[in-house]
């Protein structure tokens, strides 16, 4: 059975993807959380699972999920994708989270190209003379779709690869236990699957709104002592 159809082979292509052993290069970011725990905002489980809703809600589904769906469905018309790319920049305002965005893109796409995923190393070739930014919802986008997702299951890996990284971020910064985080994510899955079931919004229809966490990322560089890169 092909990837691309509904069955065992589609499923098993998106837990490869969504798996944490996938190196996809999401460790080495907290999204603003490092520096909310070292304010003493964020402290312990219930701060977590609080800052983790949030980032679903007001950042994922209403931003970075509308620029992936776009990505998935222009590719491979490259200049199509460029452009969805360069909207999810100019709307991207810290630079913190801005090149946290590009790295994680850039770790993505360097991995699919190697395992020759189609389309992968197009869109690098594109980003590395300067053309695109890379953001990393765009590549989840491109790279799902050549490697034979349908658009709902790779909506469904980014949505699992955020709430992963956050949740790692937690347990590095000693906030929660391993039990703890596997307890917050089948918490939200009722959450996560409704917003699944909804149609993501266009990009011009994108937004981002997590004040808190966006001045957190902004800040985060001039911290003295960093575990992440945002």
């Amino acid at each position: 059975m092909s990837e691309t159809e509904d069955g065992a082979g589609a499923d098993l292509a998106a837990l490869q993807f969504g798996d944490s052993f996938f190196p996809s290069g999401a460790v080495s970011f907290s999204l603003g959380l490092e520096t909310l725990h070292a304010d003493g905002i964020v402290t312990d489980a219930a701060g977590l699972d609080a800052f983790l809703a949030d980032q679903v809600s007001e950042r994922w589904a209403s931003a970075e999920r509308a620029f992936l769906a776009a990505a998935w469905r222009a590719a491979p018309d490259w200049p199509a994708v460029v452009e969805i790319d360069h909207l999810q920049e100019a709307m991207t305002l810290p630079q913190e989270l801005r090149e946290g965005s590009r790295k994680g893109g850039a770790a993505l796409l360097g991995v699919h190209a190697r395992m020759k995923t189609p389309g992968a190393a197009d869109y690098r070739a594109r980003i590395r003379a300067g053309s695109a930014p890379g953001h990393l919802a765009v590549v989840q986008g491109v790279v799902l779709k050549g490697a034979g997702l349908g658009l709902v299951r790779a909506e469904a890996v980014s949505l699992h690869g955020l709430c992963a990284t956050i949740l790692g971020a937690g347990l590095r910064l000693g906030l929660i236990g391993h039990l703890d985080g596997q307890i917050m994510l089948r918490g939200l899955r009722p959450r996560m699957a409704a917003l699944l079931a909804e149609p993501a919004p266009g990009v011009h229809e994108a937004r981002a709104y997590a004040p808190l966490a966006d001045v957190a990322a902004a800040r985060h560089e001039s911290a003295e002592v960093r575990l992440f890169s945002n």
